[in-house]
């Protein structure tokens, strides 16, 4: 199975706009960071996790010409609105696309996209199929499992997922431990780590820290990093060495 980071950047990405902090100006590629999203390239199928803003450019960036599903973590907007963009592959594949998601973050889909779902749909409009994800309950894409991962995002639930020896969190400030226990041992482990200084909805670094070193993961990879952070290259040295700062066009073969 492989494993690519198509963005690994906080809602405003990385540069952020206007800003003339060291981060943003750094001439390392690896700072430069689109909105959160993975591509999960396995025997069985091919999914991406969120589609945000950026979809577009990330999809043709990595080459992603076979598209099975694409899994919600939630509904906010730096990571469904891209959306549209299946279009591209409604015509290669000639297919509806399988969209993933709970109930809730299909209404968000409903209001943003509302002439998705139209019962007089306009030609060329993106054809997707959508399917719900109950919180307790493993689905399967092409019979590849996915096990989701109930974290809070200050008031609001988000999903992780589990792919085998994969676990990919993202927008989220408390996991429980009966949740943790799902991601436990994992081969890879990422998550979110958006700054040194306290958030009201996503971990610090150190707190990721932390959530890494009990899930006894035997490697995490931080992602949802914003310009507060620092330097990819001056954050890499303080880590341990199971422990990296994920960035745009890493890929991992598990």
């Amino acid at each position: 199975m492989k494993v690519t980071f198509l963005g690994t950047g906080t809602s405003q990405g990385v540069p952020f706009i206007g800003c003339p902090c060291a981060v943003c100006t750094s001439a390392d590629k690896r700072d430069n960071r689109l909105r959160t999203s993975v591509w999960i390239d396995a025997p069985e199928a091919s999914i991406v996790i969120d589609a945000g803003p950026d979809f577009r450019y990330q999809m043709l960036r990595a080459g992603v010409k076979q598209l099975d599903a694409i899994v919600f973590t939630h509904g906010h907007k730096d990571h469904i609105a891209g959306l549209d963009d299946v279009r591209a592959y409604n015509y290669h594949l000639q297919k509806h696309i399988p969209v993933y998601a709970t109930a809730a973050t299909q209404e968000n889909l409903k209001r943003e996209y509302a002439y998705i779902f139209q019962e007089k749909s306009y030609p060329g409009i993106p054809q997707i199929s959508l399917h719900t994800i109950q919180h307790d309950t493993p689905f399967y894409i092409n019979g590849l499992k996915i096990t989701p991962i109930r974290v809070m995002h200050y008031m609001l639930e988000v999903l992780g997922f589990r792919i085998n020896d994969f676990t990919y969190i993202t927008d989220a400030n408390f996991i429980a431990p009966e949740e943790l226990d799902k991601a436990r041992k994992s081969r890879v482990f990422v998550l979110n780590a958006l700054r040194h200084e306290q958030h009201i909805s996503h971990y610090t670094l150190a707190q990721a820290m932390e959530i890494a070193r009990e899930s006894a993961a035997t490697d995490t990879y931080f992602t949802h990093i914003s310009h507060q952070l620092g330097l990819h290259t001056d954050v890499s040295e303080m880590l341990p060495d199971n422990m990296h700062l994920a960035y745009d066009g890493l890929t991992l073969h598990l």
